[in-house]
């Protein structure tokens, strides 16, 4: 028979409710400032673990850049402090699954078997059965990555050199991911744990393998995992920082929190070498529709798997030509190049179809978008304030009218009200209805265009 670990801490830690724990999880990830469009996503990811109403937010910022991932991850290495009972070593639970408001995860079997003859590690379901420090990252990991089988490990009294043998062993590929899960320091007052944090943060930044549990709860996993970061040349970026007076509590006795993304270098993409790489994608699709020869289109490097929404713009000697695009990330990043550079050659509505005769004298620009994100304002000069011009794409709604401006509409109408009165009009919006009525989301874009013809 299939043994359960049950949620523990739902109802406490977080909504024992799936369709209010979905939503609260969805509005702190909605809430991220837009970051860069991401290629790729990070190998590992240091989150907090307390309740959601004091270090969701941080820990949203960690999550937030997993949304490139989905699909692609499919084992997640989980580790985190010991609470309640203590363990020599790194403890697997006898489970085969846990069980959270969202729905089961199994565990993975064939990672644990790579961990076998390792005196390091050993099962303790006690030490698993009542601990938050794993389980309050599942619904997130759930809500980010879709299907996934997890290796959860409780960390206790256990060397540098023992954690750092096991997240070897358990590296893998782009299909693993590592969460260390961690806070900072506990009950200092307010300004004292922000000078204490901020030296713990510049050392977590800097692979420090020696951090003390006063500085971080979770300082045993997270410096064996620091040592294997520093020795295989990670780059490791902070995300978010605060504590618990900054969010649902006082400022007297506070505790810190933090979420950093580690990354491979040998994984990242170039700016460059992505463009160059979605350009030739989009242009093979169009060739390919005309008829005509040419090259085939590059294929099969995980960062084009990963979820993607592009816009492409075709000019035609100079003028608008064509221009497709998707809001949402839901295909392959590659499939969604090459499906918006076809229609916007022979699907843009303000346009006849394409020809072969126009295409040589065609280019092709193409933007990446990160993930829209809800700006929440009460009055119209709240939202003029908080609009980047120049960086901002914006999306208004509105009773199910809705249009977009690329950022690069920005230099065409710089002034913030024109450019929110053009993007109403656009929707088919009147100018009377207030803008606290709409729903407006921003996004960033990566962009790249052709600097010649072909």
């Amino acid at each position: 028979m299939e043994r359960i670990r049950p949620a523990a801490v739902a109802g406490t830690f977080y909504p024992r409710d799936p369709r209010q724990l979905r939503a609260e999880i969805e509005d702190l990830l909605d809430a991220v400032v837009p970051p860069e469009p991401c290629l790729g996503h990070p190998k590992a990811l240091v989150v907090p673990h307390a309740g959601y109403i004091y270090s969701g937010p941080v820990a949203a910022a960690a999550y937030d850049t997993l949304a490139p991932a989905r699909g692609i991850v499919k084992r997640v290495v989980l580790l985190g402090p010991v609470h309640r009972v203590p363990v020599r070593g790194l403890a697997l639970p006898g489970a085969d699954a846990f069980d959270t408001p969202l729905g089961r995860i199994r565990i993975d079997r064939d990672a644990v078997e790579l961990l076998a003859g390792l005196r390091q590690v050993v099962r303790s379901d006690p030490a698993h059965a009542m601990e938050h420090s794993l389980e309050v990252q599942l619904p997130f990991l759930q809500n980010v990555l879709g299907d996934f089988a997890l290796v959860p490990l409780a960390v206790g009294n256990a060397s540098v050199d023992e954690v750092a043998q096991v997240i070897e062993r358990l590296w893998g590929a782009s299909e693993t991911l590592i969460v260390l899960s961690t806070d900072l320091s506990h009950y200092h007052s307010y300004e004292e744990a922000r000078r204490t944090d901020a030296q713990t943060l510049a050392r977590i930044a800097s692979c420090a393998t020696d951090l003390a549990h006063e500085e971080a709860c979770g300082a045993t996993p997270l410096n064996g995992f620091l040592q294997v970061a520093g020795a295989r040349g990670l780059s490791i970026r902070q995300l978010a920082a605060n504590n618990s007076g900054d969010t649902a509590g006082g400022k007297e006795r506070v505790v810190g929190y933090s979420a950093f993304a580690a990354e491979e270098p040998e994984r990242m993409i170039s700016p460059a070498q992505a463009g160059a790489t979605l350009i030739a994608i989009a242009r093979a699709a169009i060739a390919q529709q005309l008829g005509m020869a040419h090259a085939a289109a590059p294929a099969g490097d995980a960062w084009l798997r990963q979820a993607g929404a592009t816009f492409v713009t075709l000019m035609k000697e100079g003028h608008l030509r064509g221009c497709i695009g998707s809001l949402q990330a839901v295909r392959p990043l590659g499939e969604d190049a090459a499906a918006n550079a076809v229609a916007a050659a022979f699907a843009d509505p303000r346009f006849p179809k394409l020809s072969a005769e126009e295409w040589p004298r065609c280019t092709v620009e193409l933007s990446m978008l990160s993930a829209p994100k809800t700006i929440r304002f009460a009055e119209e000069a709240d939202l003029l304030a908080s609009i980047e011009p120049g960086l901002d794409g914006l999306i208004l709604e509105h009773e199910g009218k809705r249009a977009t401006f690329l950022p690069q509409v920005w230099e065409s109408l710089p002034d913030r009200e024109r450019f929110l009165l053009e993007l109403k009009h656009k929707a088919g919006i009147t100018p009377e209805i207030p803008l606290r009525r709409c729903k407006v989301r921003r996004y960033r874009v990566a962009k790249w265009k052709e600097e010649r013809l072909h």
